[in-house]
C-alpha cells in the first residue's frame, strides 16, 4: 500500500499525502472571496457613488452607476412581495445547489468550484435583499444609445459559475452510456 492510500478500514489519507483539497475547503476558497468582494464593492458603491451619480470607468462603455434592484434578475417585476418571494426562491435554489455539490465526486473540482461561485453569488445577493429590500447594483456597461442591465460582483460570479457548470455537465457522459471500449459505465443499468 502506498503512502496516502486508504487502508482496509477506509481511513482517509493524511493531509498533504496526495489527498488534495476537500470539497468543503474548495467551496470556502471560492465562495468566501466572492462574498467578501461582493460585500466590499457594494459597500463602497453605496458610500462613494450615491452622492456623485454615474462615474465613467472606461469612457462611456463601463460606468459605475448606483442602482437598487427591488425586482428580480435583470429588473423583471415580481410585484410588491418580490423581496420575500425572491428570497424564498433563492433559499430553495441554494438547497438544490448544495445537494448538487454533495453529489459531486471529489475529483470533479471544476464542477464543485462552479457550484461554489453560484452559491457565493446567490448568498451575496440574498443577504443584500434581506438586509435592504433590494440588491445593490453598480456596474453599468453599454454605449450611449444602449445600456445592459446594471449588475454587481455577485451577478458576475453567478454567470461565470453557471457557464462553467453547464460546460462540466455537458462534458460528463450520462449515466448508463457506453464507454469508448464498448462497455458500460459503473452504475449503468444492465
Amino acid at each position: 500500500m502506498s503512502a496516502g492510500s486508504t487502508g482496509s478500514r477506509g481511513a482517509a489519507a493524511p493531509p498533504g499525502a496526495g489527498a488534495g483539497l476537500s470539497r468543503a475547503h474548495l467551496v470556502a476558497l471560492v465562495a468566501l472571496p466572492v462574498l467578501i468582494a461582493d460585500f466590499t464593492t457594494k459597500f463602497l458603491a453605496v458610500r462613494l457613488l450615491e452622492p456623485l451619480g454615474p462615474r465613467r470607468v472606461i469612457g462611456n462603455a463601463v460606468r459605475f452607476t448606483l442602482a437598487y434592484n427591488r425586482q428580480g434578475v435583470m429588473g423583471l417585476p415580481f410585484g410588491p412581495a418580490s423581496r420575500w418571494l425572491l428570497s424564498g426562491v433563492t433559499v430553495a435554489v441554494l438547497a438544490v445547489l448544495v445537494r448538487m455539490l454533495r453529489g459531486t465526486a471529489p475529483e470533479q473540482r471544476l464542477r464543485a468550484a462552479s457550484l461554489a461561485l453560484i452559491i457565493g453569488g446567490a448568498v451575496g445577493n440574498l443577504l443584500d435583499r434581506l438586509a435592504h429590500g433590494a440588491v445593490v447594483d453598480f456596474i453599468d456597461v453599454g454605449t450611449s444609445g444602449w445600456r445592459f442591465w446594471t449588475f454587481n460582483v455577485a451577478d458576475m460570479a453567478i454567470d461565470v459559475g453557471v457557464a462553467l457548470l453547464a460546460w462540466t455537465l455537458w462534458r460528463t457522459p450520462a449515466r448508463g452510456t457506453a464507454t469508448k471500449d464498448g462497455g458500460s459505465r459503473p452504475g449503468a443499468s444492465p
